[in-house]
């Protein structure tokens, strides 16, 4: 078992071949068993399998490939709408509308995705996260119908992998995992962590095709620039705001 999360890879290229309903549902009913605060089960997925519903979102998540290429395009939301629904029905009175009861939402969202993840690769299927998903949130819940306080989180590309992945690299254990208390890197533990993930031949060829003198460098001044995380902060904070959530300044 410990082999099939060791060699798992993320898969951008699909067959033509149909994730039929029935599996589809199985896997989503499966997934909704991982941990939830409290048993609320503070999300919902959205399913979207049209050709025209994927075009739809295809700009949201930058026209990547596995969009368009893929069986089915999950788009996991945190929901508080259908619990408060529930409250007020119930001659309760609902107080969710805050940051503490968002990030509650995202944790619970988060960790259905990923149980959906690992069952549907369990089952022969290839999955790519789309991490633009928060980037434009707002586009993405206007294509999708959201109600207040639904906020999309993350997106999963789903279908039958058409080439084999590869398994991508990790910072080895000792560099991710603390006992007791948290031990603070000195600059010779960053130097040992990121050694192999820096000596390999694909980091050394980002970092010639990008002009740049460092792999971190690819990262803060190309990939994910402050510019960027900035402007998409500020994109995904109103639209939390305007969802119906009260988020502290």
């Amino acid at each position: 078992m410990k082999d099939f999360f060791t060699t798992r890879h993320t898969v951008r290229q699909f067959t033509k071949d149909v994730v039929d309903d029935r599996l589809l549902t199985e896997l989503i009913e499966a997934a909704s068993h991982a941990p939830t605060t409290g048993n609320m089960q503070l999300y919902s997925v959205v399913v979207t399998r049209s050709e025209e519903g994927k075009a739809a979102l295809a700009p949201t998540h930058f026209d990547q490939p596995c969009v368009s290429g893929c069986s089915v395009l999950l788009t996991f939301c945190a929901d508080y709408n259908r619990f408060v629904k529930w409250c007020n029905q119930r001659n309760a009175s609902p107080g969710y509308d805050n940051f503490q009861s968002f990030v509650t939402a995202v944790l619970d969202t988060v960790i259905f995705a990923q149980q959906f993840c690992t069952l549907a690769e369990m089952n022969g299927l290839g999955v790519c996260y789309l991490g633009t998903t928060t980037y434009n949130a707002p586009q993405i819940a206007d294509i999708l119908g959201l109600p207040a306080m639904v906020v999309p989180v993350v997106t999963l590309a789903v279908g039958y992998p058409a080439a084999e992945g590869k398994v991508s690299d990790r910072l080895p254990v000792d560099g991710i995992m603390h006992n007791e208390r948290y031990h603070d890197y000195t600059a010779d533990d960053i130097d040992r962590i990121y050694s192999l993930k820096e000596s390999l031949a694909e980091s050394k060829r980002f970092v010639e095709e990008n002009g740049k003198q460092t792999l971190a460098q690819v990262f803060t001044d190309v990939r994910y620039t402050r510019q960027a995380c900035e402007q998409f902060s500020k994109i995904y904070l109103d639209f939390i705001r305007n969802a119906g959530y009260s988020l502290p300044d």
